[in-house]
């Protein structure tokens, strides 16, 4: 379930990408490190030009943004869709999204033996 749609700029940067609430602002609202999630185009029935962060187990996405009163909260998502402005935006947000996507094998062993400790439980 998605909740409404709402402007964000953002800048993508040293393998994270930064979404900011005005043009002005000097602090980013959130930052999502692009680590161990994927991209991908989606379509979707209200908006255009879309695309989405996810991460491949369904785990929630290693993400921080500033809350209405000014503290930093986790993030809750397990996807972030965004809609671009054209067809040709959209694409080179994927390609460059994919370029800066790094991937770390620790994670991936962490993971394994979460769900082996879960399966004798």
């Amino acid at each position: 379930r998605y909740k409404s749609w709402k402007r964000r700029w953002f800048i993508l940067n040293d393998n994270c990408l930064y979404y900011f609430e005005f043009t002005t602002d000097k602090e980013p609202r959130g930052i999502i490190p692009l680590e161990n999630i994927k991209v991908r185009e989606v379509q979707d029935r209200n908006k255009q030009h879309c695309f989405e962060l996810y991460s491949s187990g369904n785990e929630v996405i290693k993400a921080c943004k500033t809350d209405s009163e000014g503290k930093v909260v986790e993030g809750k998502h397990t996807v972030y869709r965004m809609s671009a402005s054209t067809e040709e935006e959209k694409d080179e947000w994927i390609k460059c999204i994919q370029q800066s996507i790094s991937h770390n094998p620790f994670y991936d062993m962490l993971n394994v033996r979460k769900k082996k400790a879960q399966s004798k439980m």
